[in-house]
């Protein structure tokens, strides 16, 4: 199967009449691991495999050298948890009620003292089922944003920092297991195939495919490294950047956070297709793509001859969520950074909908607590239980409306 896939994946990539590369765009490397044919790359199955195979495959053909334990490939077993906050263990062998993913990892060897690590995710959800937010039955989750874009990013970072001379080694990872945990990155930062005490940075893409219209940029991890903050503003010439100090957050950055490694991520927000067969290659904002990789680069450039950066411990700021057991149905925009939380997609038949918010619309006051962010909307709803009504504030258009909101 691998050799048939090799080939199918090299004619739509490679050309037809030359062994060698031709310039691989982000579009490619997306519409290839977005392709239905790979089944949503779900961690442990074949259509994962042969989405590994791709990246091992332009690593090598880009002249990236192999540093996982097996060429490219790191693998690792576990068995899979029905409790999400218990502990994952990782099988020393696999057996029959084991999963095995696998990270593909590439090297640039500069024989620099410091190596930058750069990350991204490239499984899905496969056919759907736990994690997805599509209830109809089983349908192909592509995961064009969430995350063959952020794979792509990290691809075409590799390409030109391999002809780019620097002062730092380059670790590329494409990560498994992201989806079930953050299981591949856990499993890496466990058993590296580097010496982690040469780490400067680590930097993860995750989701960076749909730069909208405002051009705005989420950056996780800024707190986490003095040098930062300066960085990314200093390099920045139109995106409109929301900053996150923490470390912690729900992607493969945070298992590097823990090592007591300085980390950013990078995200353009979530979107009405996240989680779901939606979110399709065609979808995508692939101009922005090429501007976030160019700001990266530059990130990346100007941290060059820095020394090993110093980290700093940020608050968790996970550990503050309030809990509430009742919701409106909605999906928050998280890079809104005005006052009130703005909506950016609503369920069907949930609260939200059936009192009639829309996408677009600017939650102001719900019940007796007024909404100014996204903490201050989940500390409002955490004081209702299911069954209860209140009333709901909301602005559209410039104008305030007024609805019931029944849990």
């Amino acid at each position: 199967m691998k050799t048939i896939i090799s080939i199918l994946l090299t004619v739509l990539v490679f050309s037809c009449t030359s062994p060698t590369v031709t310039s691989v765009t982000l579009e490619q490397d997306v519409n290839v691991l977005a392709s239905d044919s790979l089944q949503g790359r779900r961690t442990g199955t074949p259509f994962e495999q042969m989405a590994a195979d791709y990246i091992a495959q332009r690593f090598s053909d880009m002249g990236i050298e192999p540093k996982g334990t097996d060429e490219y490939f790191q693998t690792f077993s576990f068995t899979p948890n029905n409790d999400p906050h218990g502990e994952v263990i990782f099988d020393s062998t696999a057996t029959k009620a084991s999963v095995t993913g696998t990270n593909v990892i590439g090297y640039i060897n500069n024989d620099a003292s410091k190596t930058v690590i750069v990350g991204a995710h490239y499984d899905h959800l496969g056919m759907g089922g736990e994690g997805s937010l599509y209830k109809e039955g089983d349908a192909i989750h592509n995961g064009a944003d969430d995350n063959a874009s952020g794979v792509a990013v990290m691809l075409k970072l590799a390409d030109s920092l391999k002809t780019t001379p620097t002062n730092a080694n380059y670790l590329f990872i494409a990560f498994s297991g992201e989806e079930l945990g953050l299981l591949g990155s856990n499993y890496f930062v466990k058993n590296p195939t580097i010496d982690l005490a040469l780490v400067s940075y680590m930097l993860n893409m995750d989701m960076v495919g749909r730069l909208n219209e405002e051009r705005t940029l989420a950056v996780y991890g800024v707190g986490t490294s003095p040098i930062f903050k300066q960085t990314l503003f200093a390099n920045n010439k139109d995106l409109k950047i929301i900053e996150n100090e923490s470390g912690i957050g729900p992607s493969d950055h945070t298992s590097f956070y823990l090592i007591d490694l300085p980390v950013l991520h990078f995200f353009t927000g979530q979107h009405e297709d996240y989680h779901k067969p939606g979110d399709d290659s065609q979808k995508l904002n692939y101009d922005g793509m090429r501007d976030i990789t160019d700001y990266i680069f530059a990130i990346i450039s100007d941290l060059d001859s820095q020394d090993k950066l110093a980290f700093v411990k940020t608050k968790n700021e996970s550990e503050e969520v309030p809990r509430f057991k009742v919701g409106l149905g909605v999906v928050p925009d998280y890079l809104f950074d005005g006052e009130g939380m703005r909506i950016d997609g609503v369920s069907e038949d949930r609260p939200g909908q059936k009192a009639g918010l829309q996408k677009g619309d600017i939650v102001k006051k719900i019940g007796d607590s007024t909404v100014v962010d996204m903490m201050s909307y989940m500390r409002a709803l955490s004081s209702f239980e299911e069954g209860q009504s209140t009333t709901v504030i909301f602005e559209r258009e410039g104008k305030e409306i007024e609805a019931t909101i029944k849990f």
